[in-house]
């Protein structure tokens, strides 16, 4: 069960360039590499259980019930040894396996983490949680054929696992075959109402096939479930931008920016409202504040585009 070694993301977001003012910029899609979901907590435990210092001995099941105490206190880290043990203990024991799954994937551990969910579906060839986090893990090595295999096995084992749905859409996607993509992102919202990230990524679908209206639907349903969505707010922004209503546009940039005030796309997005509406000294302080940003971050191709608009908004003359 190997993993493919994952492709170096050249950027955090994929831009859409438009023309504004002599200048190539303003319409953008975060395109991330998509972090596929999986990480489903683990059953809850009383927070008021006592948690062993040191613990040996003990049966399998102790040792499963010490590891899953250590994740309801936040000690992900620690809880690896106990579900190692447990699995030793007992090979067949799916929940040992599939918890150190999720905690080594949480410690970035991916490799490690997918042969734990493989044994996990060794143990229990009906575990489709297995299967759908062994799908995720694939995907975000880049191993995409065994993904899409592992991931419709889930589906098959239950057809209204949103988290296996979800992860197909991913895959999809990163196959730019939009409207498979749709179909699953739509699905994952059917059966994970709670989720935003399906919502925002048929967002991204759509806008990739042109249809705004219903990227910007998607993207506020987004923002709806998760109100401090930072790149759902700056899309809607980018969307309102390029349809002139510069007015929304603005509002939306700057909702983006007050859920995280160092995303520099938003306040270049903002930038670019204000030049529209002549607000020169205005433009040249969020477009300075973006070139900061952009700059820390080590994005020099954006830092150079932030500096020209700065530079325009210094010189403009309305």
């Amino acid at each position: 069960m190997r993993l493919q070694k994952k492709k170096k993301v050249k950027s955090l977001l994929k831009y859409r360039l438009t023309r504004l003012i002599g200048v190539i910029l303003a319409f953008s899609v975060l395109l991330s590499a998509s972090t596929p979901s999986g990480a489903e907590t683990p059953p809850s435990y009383n927070k008021t259980l006592h948690i062993a210092q040191g613990y040996v001995g003990g049966t399998a099941a102790d040792f499963l019930n010490q590891g899953l105490q250590l994740i309801q206190a936040g000690r992900a880290p620690e809880s690896i040894a106990y579900f190692q043990k447990a699995a030793e203990l007992d090979p067949n024991m799916a929940p040992a396996h599939y918890n150190l799954g999720l905690a080594l994937r949480q410690a970035g551990q991916l490799q490690p983490a997918a042969d734990a969910f493989y044994r996990a579906t060794q143990a229990d060839p009906k575990f489709a949680l297995a299967y759908a986090n062994l799908g995720g893990a694939l995907l975000e090595g880049a191993n995409w054929q065994q993904a899409g295999d592992y991931l419709q096995r889930a589906i098959e084992i239950d057809a209204k696992l949103g988290m296996a749905h979800y992860n197909l859409g991913l895959l999809r996607k990163q196959q730019r075959d939009w409207e498979n993509a749709i179909k699953s992102f739509k699905k994952a919202m059917e059966y994970s109402k709670n989720a935003p990230e399906p919502a925002y990524y048929l967002g991204v679908s759509y806008m990739e096939q042109g249809q705004l209206d219903k990227a910007r639907d998607a993207f506020r349903r987004a923002t709806k479930i998760n109100p401090n969505y930072t790149e759902a707010h700056y899309n809607i922004g980018s969307i309102l931008y390029n349809q002139r209503k510069y007015k929304e546009a603005l509002e939306s940039f700057r909702r983006s920016a007050e859920t995280n005030t160092n995303y520099p796309n938003a306040y270049y997005g903002a930038g670019l409202v204000f030049m529209q509406q002549r607000q020169c000294n205005d433009a040249a302080q969020v477009f300075q504040y973006a070139f900061n940003l952009f700059n820390a971050q080590g994005n020099a191709q954006w830092a150079n585009a932030s500096q020209q608009m700065l530079q325009q908004a210094q010189a403009c003359r309305f």
